[in-house]
């Protein structure tokens, strides 16, 4: 089995880099990226004749140099311009809105400033036992399809 992997241990060597190179387009992280181009020095390694473990710690020590020294200015880089507007969930909490079915500690709806109406529930957090129609309130949490709401005037505190 030694001497397989030695003959061709270039063929395993050039599978793995396939393999981390299409493993990296679908994460987009650079890990695999990095382990790839671990796995070439291991390749040409093995393409010297080296044996089986220079091979593996050679790649090895070249796939970890370069995720701690090559990967962090590159993500870096990546996310240089990133969009820093929120999105989904993120995006709702702390925004306004005002109450259009009556809300008690059961439920109700609000009409948020974005337009959306959700179904929402007073947060347990507050004293308050119901709020009126019009009554304007802001979003502190999101609990699967419903909005924890409080009114506007005790988040300015």
């Amino acid at each position: 089995m030694v001497e397989f992997f030695v003959a061709y241990g270039w063929i395993f060597w050039l599978g793995l880099i396939l393999l981390f190179l299409t493993i990296e387009m679908f994460t987009l992280d650079f890990t695999f990226l990095m382990i790839g181009i671990g796995s070439v020095g291991g390749l040409l390694s093995s393409l010297v004749g080296a044996p089986w473990f220079v091979q593996v710690l050679l790649a090895a020590v070249v796939s970890t140099l370069l995720i701690f020294t090559l990967r962090p200015p590159l993500l870096r880089r990546l996310r240089r311009n990133a969009d820093p507007v929120q999105s989904n969930i993120a995006a709702l909490i702390g925004l306004g809105g005002a109450v259009v079915a009556a809300m008690s500690l059961d439920g109700g709806q609000v009409k948020l400033v974005n337009g959306e109406t959700w179904t929402a529930k007073l947060s347990p957090t507050i004293e308050a036992q119901e709020l009126g129609l019009g009554e304007r309130v802001v979003v502190v949490e999101i609990e699967g399809a419903t909005a924890l709401v409080v009114p506007e005037e005790r988040t300015t505190q």
